[in-house]
């Protein structure tokens, strides 16, 4: 039975070794692949993309938000601002080639893209550009609406105009959500390799034990623990 036991265990930790290498392979692997996809975009961060850089636009697009929301709040209109917040990462004349650098450059990105709304968000802004003289709480108080009643119409085809400012958001998510998409797999990559690196060593690790003869003492730490037991409740001598 004991021979039966140790071959098991040869077993179990070479197939604890194969999974482990084959982990940190698949991890390296989707690691790579990230790196190389977003190299091919040619995507390099702007000057403006440290936290010192970008501090005039953030105090810039607080500002308007501030603005924007007190006069919401003048008109009895209750809206949540989304928080403005500096980036605390840096991708300035940088090449974004990693998971980490494309979720910094993604969060640049959504600065630019509140300075370009005065800090509305996309489901916050009208999609139709108001007609003139639309009241105030019918608009997202930039001049659109989502009413089409009010919105302006083009004489060609007689359908609302659309909000640039709308459309603006649409592609800002479109590739922020790529971006992120590259950091969770990188990430994930990453888990990998620290999984297959903790199946490997446990893989050796049980191999020493079984080849060592681990099994072969008939003395275990089961049975050192009963012995301190009945140490530790048999009686004194008189």
């Amino acid at each position: 039975m004991r021979k039966a036991f140790e071959l098991g265990g040869v077993i179990a930790a070479a197939v604890l070794i194969a999974f482990g290498i084959a982990a940190i392979a698949m991890g390296f692997n989707g690691k790579s692949t990230v790196n190389s996809s977003l190299k091919q975009e040619q995507i390099t961060g702007t000057p403006d993309m440290t936290p010192a850089a970008i501090a005039g636009e953030v105090k810039a697009a607080q500002a308007a938000q501030d603005k924007l929301f007190a006069d919401y709040k003048a008109h009895g209109m209750k809206v949540t601002p989304s928080p403005i917040q500096t980036p605390t990462c840096s991708v300035a004349n940088k090449v974004i080639d990693n998971g980490t650098d494309a979720r910094c450059f993604a969060k640049y990105m959504r600065i630019h893209t509140f300075g370009g709304s005065s800090g509305l968000t996309y489901s916050q802004m009208g999609r139709y550009i108001a007609a003139p003289g639309t009241p105030f709480k019918l608009t997202d108080g930039l001049g659109a609406t989502n009413d089409p009643t009010k919105a302006m119409t083009d004489p060609k085809t007689q359908q609302p105009v659309a909000n640039g400012r709308r459309d603006l958001w649409v592609t800002y998510t479109a590739l922020t959500t790529a971006l992120n998409s590259s950091y969770m797999a990188s990430q994930l990559a990453l888990f990998g390799i620290v999984v297959g690196i903790a199946l490997l060593l446990a893989g050796i690790g049980f191999g020493i034990l079984a080849l060592g003869g681990a099994l072969e003492s008939p003395r275990t730490a089961l049975t050192w623990f009963r012995k301190e037991s009945v140490d530790t409740h048999a009686p004194a001598n008189a």
